[in-house]
């Protein structure tokens, strides 16, 4: 039986805080504050660029470690099942946020809830990744081997597709590959972090009841985070050297993939040494509803289905303002979220009986 991974909510938990803050205080930042030459708004802008590779490789490595027990118990197919669902699911709810309704009864239909966001995106991970395990006929060392090799080529080749832009394409699958049209987010090069979560989650699937393997991944983590924070565009030159393809060095001028890579590796060292200390109740639990946090925030700040929310207000705030404001917001958020999976829960129960 595998033990039970506690520093995986709280680093949902982290990231999930950490994007509702960085979509509050962009939202509401007054324009003349954003100066990069500012240390503080420097240094928020540099952790905010982090929050989305933490959160999609941590749900590549919950996902996948959730499927390698269910496998280990003979329910694989059912863990498949399931992720396949949830992958829709959270595709439908990424549209479904972004419909403005006022606009639909008046006859305007704004093709921008067409554009592609995190939900959507990690939404296509899931059904890839059940895919790809079918693929492998659910094999762990070849699924492992193929997540680790599939997603150090989507990082590497990012530069070939970084401006692709396909004509005639249904444009509810175009944004799926391109920002042209509104999107933040594109399934490539996302789903390599997702892959990379998913290799992550094979070894400790294999290593967890090993006496030293904490400490061991750790290390592991911390000394790859570093090389790939420190020398990957250095290592990516010498591969260009050696091979002479021009897509290493491509990828080393403008190399932003592996190395927040390393920094999420360097989270992850972080927060597994401090899980004892970090394993709060409240944190698990913001950890595991990570997305009906994310809905309501959504709906709070952007104002779906009406067109009203906080962004009406313009960006006006000070940094003081907007630092005071985003802990509210995280407060409120998580409140109402909280109660609203209390609620959905009380419904099934009665649907149920």
């Amino acid at each position: 039986m595998k033990k039970r991974i506690y520093f995986i909510d709280i680093v949902r938990a982290f990231a999930i805080l950490m994007m509702l803050q960085g979509h509050f205080i962009d939202t509401l930042l007054e324009s003349s504050y954003r100066n990069l030459n500012s240390e503080i708004f420097s240094l928020w802008s540099f952790f905010r660029g982090i929050t989305a590779p933490v959160f999609f490789t941590i749900s590549g490595l919950i996902f996948t470690y959730l499927l390698l027990v269910a496998k280990e118990k003979g329910l694989e197919n059912s863990r498949m099942k399931k992720g396949f669902i949830r992958g829709f699911y959270l595709i439908g709810i990424g549209y479904f946020i972004r419909i403005n309704f006022l606009d639909w009864f008046s006859g305007y239909f704004n093709t921008s809830f067409l554009a592609v966001d995190v939900l959507h995106c990690i939404g296509l991970s899931l059904i890839l990744t059940v895919i790809l395990f079918f693929i492998c006929n659910k094999k762990i060392i070849l699924f492992s081997l193929i997540t680790l090799i599939l997603g150090i080529l989507i990082f590497l080749f990012e530069p070939l597709y970084r401006i692709i832009n396909i004509e005639n394409m249904p444009l509810i699958i175009h944004n799926y590959i391109s920002r042209n049209n509104g999107s933040i987010f594109r399934i490539i090069p996302w789903y390599g972090y997702s892959l990379m979560g998913s290799f992550i989650a094979t070894l400790f699937y294999w290593n967890l009841h090993i006496k030293y393997f904490k400490a061991t991944i750790i290390s592991s983590f911390v000394s790859i985070g570093l090389v790939l924070i420190l020398y990957s565009s250095d290592i990516l030159m010498h591969a260009f050297h050696i091979s002479k393809l021009d897509v290493f060095r491509d990828a080393a001028y403008y190399n932003y993939l592996f190395s927040k890579l390393g920094y999420v590796l360097i989270y992850f060292a972080i927060f597994y040494s401090f899980e004892k200390y970090l394993k709060h109740p409240f944190i698990l639990k913001i950890g595991k509803n990570t997305l009906s946090i994310y809905v309501v925030h959504f709906i709070l700040l952007y104002g779906s289905f009406f067109g009203i929310g906080l962004k009406n207000i313009g960006k006006i705030l000070s940094p003081i303002g907007a630092a005071i404001g985003a802990l509210l917001f995280l407060a409120i958020t998580i409140f109402i979220s909280f109660y609203y999976t209390k609620g959905t829960l009380l419904l099934k129960r009665c649907f149920n009986r």
